[in-house]
């Protein structure tokens, strides 16, 4: 098949495509342990992607200053590296980088699943937040249907790398038409269920 971004196809024989990709889509991976260089400030980590687009040092600082406090986190991060950070404090880095080249779509793998249970809603909320105040579109990939429904508007359903069910969350959760979304929604963990048991 294809990848389609915007107008843009994704092809990795055609260079310009490419790099209006990367500007247009950013990834927040799940793991905010290995994806942050424990070499580089913090600075140093959210400036990175403005290289490539050739934005020089000052513009670089600002940028990363704007993106910090975006996320909430103190100026006085900017100055200090990785490992001086807790898990949800990395992820927020790691979507401060994501948002400094100012895309149009946010992709955000499992963003959560690393991180304990008391800091996910706070990361959750931050990325409603942002997606709003950014005008962005997210892509946000899980296994937690809970979280899903919470934060995302359409649901496309994958079983085996294949789209077996997609529509309106509301729709696919409360008239699933696959036999597979059934199974996952009923296997879901609810308040009810908990108090019924």
């Amino acid at each position: 098949g294809t990848v389609r971004v915007g107008e843009v196809v994704v092809d990795p024989g055609e260079q310009s495509g490419l790099t209006a990709m990367r500007r247009d889509l950013q990834i927040v991976f799940q793991d905010p342990y290995a994806s942050l260089d424990p070499r580089m400030s913090v600075a140093e980590i959210i400036g990175e992607p403005l290289r490539s687009m050739s934005v020089d040092r000052a513009e670089r600082l600002g940028r990363a200053e704007e993106m910090v406090q975006a996320v909430g986190l103190d100026l006085d991060a900017l100055a200090r590296f990785p490992h001086q950070f807790s898990g949800g404090q990395r992820q927020r880095i790691s979507i401060a980088r994501a948002l400094v080249t100012r895309p149009r779509i946010l992709v955000a793998d499992e963003p959560v699943s690393a991180l304990d249970v008391s800091v996910r809603a706070q990361v959750l909320n931050l990325l409603a937040d942002l997606v709003d105040d950014y005008s962005l579109t997210l892509v946000f990939v899980s296994h937690d249907l809970g979280v899903v429904r919470h934060l995302c508007s359409d649901v496309a359903v994958m079983r085996s790398g294949e789209v077996v069910e997609q529509g309106r969350t509301d729709q696919v959760y409360d008239e699933p038409a696959h036999e597979y979304t059934r199974s996952l929604v009923a296997a879901s963990p609810t308040i009810h269920a908990a108090l019924s048991a």
